[in-house]
C-alpha cells in the first residue's frame, strides 16, 4: 500500500450512512476515492467535497453503463447499496433490484478489472426463517462472490452509531416507553458491533492479501438479547430501568407499526428491520479479528459514544438523510403558466435592517429544537396526524442544529435546494393529496437591508387536492404569515415593513439550486 496515493477506489453508496463515514477516513489514510450516488447534490456539501483526492461520480447501480462507467480507473471498489430506505417505490421487489444491481456489478467490475470488491452484508445463516431482508443481503453477497473479481464479504449485525437506523429505533423505543410491551424476539441473541469497528474493519480489508476472496462475521465483544441491550442504553442514558413484557401475540408487520407509531423510522425502514429482529445474529466465527486487529469496542462504550455524538449535534450521516430525493420537476422553470397544472402559493415579504449573511443562520436553524418559529404546537398535531396516517409523522430533528444541506431531513421536510445567504426549499414528506414546498429567499437592499420571501406552493392531486388547498387557505395564510414573522423577530433585526402578501413569482425569475 506504499503507492496508495497514485490509485483510486469507488465507494459505491458514499451518500449513506456508512458510505458517509468511510470516504474521509479513506482520504485520511491517503487514498484517492471516487464516491459514487444517485445524487451529486449529496456529495458536493460533505466537508471533504473539495479534498483533491476525491472525485464525485454519479452512477446508478441499475444502470450498466453508469456503473462500468464509475468502475473504470478504479483498482477497488466498496459496495454498500441495498434497496432498503425510504424511497417512494412502494413495491415489494426490493429483492429483484438487489439482485440486478449485483449482477450488473459483478459485470462492471470484471470490465474494470478489478482487484478486489468490498461488501458489506447482514449476519446470519440461510433458514427458512431468515428475513427476506437478510436473505436478500446474503444472496447479493453470493452473486458478487460468483465474478472473477476477489470479493470480501463482510457479515455485520446492528450498528452502533448515532445516526444508525437501527440504533436510531433503540433510542427513541427506550426513551419513550418506561414500559416495553415487546414481542418474543426481545429475548433474541444478537452481537452488535460499533460503526468504529466496521469502519476499520472495511479500511482494513483494502488491498489485504489475507482478506481477498473470503467472508467474515464482524462483532463487537458483547453478545446479549435486545432486552439486555435496551436496559444498557437506558442506564448510559440517564434512565430508570425499562419494565420489558414480552408477549406473544406481536408478529413482525405488527412491529414495525408499533415502531413507525413510535419512532420517527417510516414502516419502509421499521418492517424489514423488526422482520429482522427474529434471527439470532451472533457471529460463528472471529477469523477477521487475528487478520485485522483493532480494539473492539464495547456496547456500552458504542452507546456512550453516539449519545455523546448526539448530544453536541455532530452526525456526520443519517439513515433519515440517506435515500434518493426526488425533486418535483413542477418547482422549476416551466414552458408556460397553464403547463403541467393549477400551482397553488402563499407567498410574504418582509423588509429587515440586517444585511443577509446576518438573517441567513435563523433560516438554516429552522425546524428541530429550534422550532418553527410560530404556533409548534400545530405542527406537532400535524405531525401526529400524518403519523396516524401513516406517513412519516414529526421525526422531531434534523442531522445538524445549525447547518443544513442537500437531501438533509427536517422534523417532516426534505431540504431539495439550498444556496447559503440566499435561498432554502423544502419539500413536504407528509400525506398530502399533493405535493407542497416551502421556500425562504433572500435579497439584499443595500449594505445593511434585506428582503426576506417565504412562499408556500402546492401542487394538488385531483379534485381531492383543490379542496384540500382551497379549504385551508385562510388557516394556512395566518400559520404562514406568523411563521415568516416569527422569523423575523428571532432575528433580532429591525423589521422595517412586513409582512406583507407577495405576487405570485415566476419560476424562471431566479434559480436557487444552482
Amino acid at each position: 500500500m506504499n503507492d496508495n496515493q497514485n490509485r483510486k477506489v469507488l465507494v459505491l453508496g458514499a451518500s449513506g450512512y456508512v458510505g458517509g463515514r468511510l470516504v474521509p477516513l479513506l482520504l485520511e489514510k491517503g487514498w484517492r476515492v471516487r464516491g459514487a450516488a444517485r445524487n451529486l447534490d449529496k456529495l458536493s456539501c460533505r466537508e471533504y467535497a473539495d479534498h483533491p483526492g476525491f472525485e464525485p461520480f454519479k452512477v446508478d447501480v441499475l444502470d450498466q453503463d453508469s456503473l462500468d462507467e464509475a468502475c473504470s480507473g478504479c483498482m477497488a471498489a466498496f459496495y454498500l447499496v441495498h434497496s432498503m430506505g425510504p424511497g417512494k417505490d412502494k413495491k415489494n421487489d426490493f429483492e429483484s433490484r438487489d439482485r440486478q444491481a449485483a449482477s450488473n456489478m459483478v459485470s462492471a467490475a470484471e470490465k474494470a478489472g478489478l482487484k478486489q470488491i468490498i461488501y458489506l452484508g447482514g449476519l446470519g445463516d440461510q433458514s427458512p426463517d431468515l428475513s427476506h431482508h437478510l436473505k436478500s443481503r446474503l444472496e447479493v453477497g453470493e452473486i458478487l462472490q460468483k465474478g472473477k473479481v476477489p470479493v470480501t464479504f463482510l457479515k455485520a449485525a446492528m450498528i452502533l452509531g448515532s445516526g444508525s437506523a437501527s440504533f436510531e429505533v433503540m433510542r427513541y423505543l427506550v426513551e419513550r416507553l418506561p414500559v416495553m410491551i415487546t414481542p418474543r424476539w426481545v429475548h433474541t441473541r444478537c452481537q452488535p458491533i460499533a460503526i468504529t469497528n466496521v469502519l476499520g474493519y472495511l479500511v482494513g480489508c483494502l488491498d489485504h492479501p489475507d482478506a481477498m476472496g473470503k467472508s467474515f462475521d464482524i462483532g463487537g465483544p458483547d453478545i446479549l438479547s435486545y432486552a439486555e441491550l435496551f436496559q444498557l442504553y437506558a442506564k448510559e442514558a440517564g434512565l430508570a430501568p425499562r419494565l420489558i413484557i414480552p408477549v406473544p401475540l406481536l408478529s413482525p408487520r405488527l412491529s414495525s407499526y408499533w415502531i413507525h407509531l413510535i419512532t420517527p423510522v417510516p414502516s419502509s425502514i421499521a418492517a424489514p428491520l423488526a422482520e429482522g429482529l427474529k434471527n439470532t445474529v451472533v457471529c460463528r466465527e472471529n477469523s477477521i479479528r487475528d487478520i485485522i486487529p483493532q480494539e473492539l469496542i464495547t456496547c456500552r462504550e458504542a452507546i456512550k459514544r453516539a449519545l455523546d455524538h448526539t448530544g453536541r449535534d455532530r452526525e456526520e450521516t443519517c439513515w433519515r438523510d440517506a435515500g434518493e430525493v426526488s425533486v418535483p420537476e413542477w418547482i422549476s422553470c416551466s414552458d408556460s403558466k397553464y403547463a403541467g397544472g393549477d400551482i397553488y402559493e402563499i407567498a410574504y415579504t418582509a423588509e429587515l435592517g440586517a444585511p443577509p449573511e446576518k438573517i441567513w443562520p435563523f433560516i438554516e436553524g429552522i425546524g428541530g429544537k429550534n422550532g418553527w418559529y410560530y404556533a409548534n404546537f400545530l405542527w406537532r398535531m400535524r405531525g401526529i396526524a400524518d403519523k396516524a396516517l401513516g406517513g412519516s409523522g414529526y421525526r422531531e430533528g434534523r442531522r445538524s442544529q445549525e447547518e443544513l444541506r442537500y437531501g438533509d431531513a427536517v422534523d417532516f421536510w426534505r431540504v431539495i435546494r439550498i444556496r447559503k445567504n440566499e435561498h432554502l426549499s423544502l419539500l413536504a414528506e407528509m400525506k398530502l393529496p399533493g405535493q407542497a414546498v416551502l421556500e425562504f429567499d433572500l435579497y439584499p437592499r443595500g449594505s445593511s437591508r434585506s428582503i426576506l420571501a417565504q412562499r408556500t406552493r402546492f401542487y394538488p392531486r385531483g379534485l381531492l387536492g383543490i379542496a384540500y388547498w382551497k379549504s385551508l387557505v385562510p388557516f394556512h395564510s395566518q400559520l404562514f404569515k406568523g411563521m415568516l414573522n416569527g422569523l423575523a423577530r428571532k432575528t433580532g433585526a429591525r423589521i422595517l415593513s412586513g409582512p406583507s402578501p407577495a405576487g405570485e413569482r415566476d419560476s424562471c425569475q431566479i434559480n436557487p439550486g444552482g
